[in-house]
């Protein structure tokens, strides 16, 4: 009888522990003709500040390029991952998490008409087989 076998290698848990990955989820949608200049300003200006965060684990800066026609825009995704909820904290309290969540009413002005969604997931990473 054919089987197979799944294997793979977790990263991310370390005694049984989750880390912790929080989302910044930016739905909406870019203004007309300012796609390469939102990019531009969160690879210049944000994510250097987002890669600040103390305590952060891994940083991952996401830009939507297709989504199903009925479901909402996310034009832009920012993945935050800690190892615990300590680390979280750190982050949350860190001055360039401060100083970058000050440059959002413009850059929604500026760049997207939409909102700012915030998830906490428990995260386990697996490589590939």
């Amino acid at each position: 009888m054919p089987y197979s076998v799944f294997a793979a290698i977790v990263l991310s848990t370390a005694g049984g522990d989750h880390m912790l990955t929080r989302y910044a989820i930016f739905e909406g949608r870019v203004r007309p003709g300012m796609d390469i200049e939102m990019r531009a300003y969160v690879n210049d200006v944000l994510a250097p500040l987002w890669r600040q965060f103390d305590g952060a684990h891994t940083v991952r800066v996401m830009f939507g390029i297709e989504q199903d026609p009925d479901a909402p825009s996310f034009p832009l995704v920012l993945a935050i991952t800690y190892p615990d909820a300590a680390a979280m904290a750190r982050g949350l309290a860190s001055r360039a998490r401060y100083e970058s969540r000050d440059l959002l009413p413009e850059f929604f002005t500026r760049y997207i008409d939409g909102k700012l969604l915030h998830y906490v997931m428990e995260t386990d990473i697996f490589m590939p087989n």
